[in-house]
């Protein structure tokens, strides 16, 4: 199967945690969100924490919100944020 190249953004108590705001990564063609977070959680430690457990997160693919079963186009750019609490 054919790779694609993807754009992965990390938001305020992701991109802290995790030590990185933004990294490029190479996934199959017709890979989805939840393929996407599989990845990050394999890489064990606070990747596993903020992606693998009761952590919650919300993702936007090209700046539209997703579910974890949307397929993830090619170039696209993925931004993984916790969720906004108001007050």
């Amino acid at each position: 199967m054919a790779s694609m190249t993807i754009r992965v953004l990390y938001f305020a108590r992701l991109r802290d945690v995790l030590r990185t705001s933004e990294e490029t990564l190479a996934l199959p063609e017709g890979a989805t969100l939840a393929d996407l977070v599989a990845l990050l959680v394999a890489r064990g430690g606070d990747w596993a924490t903020e992606f693998g457990g009761a952590r919650v997160f919300r993702a936007a693919i090209n700046q539209d919100m997703a579910s974890l079963a949307e397929v993830i186009p090619a170039d696209a750019e993925v931004a993984l944020f916790p969720p906004v609490t108001g007050g």
